[in-house]
């Protein structure tokens, strides 16, 4: 599989998040195209959801999110990010993460795909799959970070796992890595146990989240949580017709079968997403 975008696909792709092609591939440039991807994506499960088709090749992430109206997942959006990046000319390592691993275990590992992105003064943490994290990348190394009111860190976990540290209100609490582990094969096996299995908490439950310059929009099956760095407010979704205008309106996602949709929502498991 080819993690890279061709030079169509890149223009389209900086036009869709509003960003321009950098003079060069430094730091100020990876935070420029980092927070358009951030702010210009909604982060969303529904294919998983529904049982609807969905790939971890940037290629049919491009087609989805960039010719597209729609989202996607950590597979999806850090890889069309990385497939970004490394297009740009960035030094792009895919990493094999673990979401909840510091609770659950190893079996976890492969569940997230994060980024690493290499300068001649050290590596950076690439990261927008995760949902509500974050909006800009991080140095990779130890240590707490503050953005738009909310904190997060790079904790040193067991042997050579790094854990990184959501914030409070977030649904993914952390999830775990190593700075050199690559394992493209456990990821791909990992997503498509996660979207076809009813222990998925995506196949269980509806997930869509998008970042804003002052709070964080999700939806939850049938309620809207809405988070900014002084708590979470939740209010109940009334109806199908509700439902498809707020993902049109607030998260920016054109979604089909929207009544399928809004009635397995109301028999979805609430199974912890995170």
């Amino acid at each position: 599989m080819t993690y890279a975008l061709t030079a169509e696909q890149l223009d389209a792709y900086l036009a869709r998040i509003g960003a321009t092609r950098p003079a060069q591939a430094d730091a100020a440039a990876l935070g420029d195209i980092h927070r358009a991807h951030a702010l210009g994506f909604t982060w969303e499960a529904i294919d998983c959801f529904m049982g609807w088709p969905v790939s971890t090749d940037p290629q049919a992430t491009w087609a989805k999110v960039v010719a597209g109206r729609r989202g996607g997942w950590c597979y999806e959006l850090n890889g069309l990010l990385g497939a970004a990046l490394a297009t740009l000319g960035f030094s792009v390592t895919r990493l094999c993460g673990g979401v909840r691993r510091e609770d659950i275990g190893d079996d976890m590992v492969g569940n997230h795909l994060t980024l690493r992105v290499d300068f001649a003064d050290g590596p950076w943490l690439a990261e927008t799959g995760l949902g509500d994290a974050l909006v800009d990348p991080i140095p990779l190394r130890l240590g707490g970070v503050s953005q738009r009111g909310y904190a997060f860190a790079i904790e040193q976990a067991d042997g050579d796992w790094w854990r990184f540290r959501n914030h409070r209100f977030a649904g993914g609490p952390s999830f775990d890595f190593r700075p050199d582990y690559v394992d493209e094969a456990r990821l791909a096996n990992v997503h498509d146990w996660l979207r076809t299995t009813e222990q998925s908490p995506f196949v269980s439950n509806l997930v869509v989240q998008r970042h804003f310059p002052d709070r964080i929009e999700g939806v939850i099956n049938r309620t809207r949580r809405t988070v900014t760095p002084d708590g979470v407010h939740e209010q109940p979704i009334a109806s199908a017709d509700e439902l498809a205008a707020l993902l049109a309106g607030v998260f920016a996602i054109e979604v089909p079968e929207i009544e399928a949709v809004w009635d397995k929502a109301g028999r979805a498991s609430g199974r912890a997403f995170g």
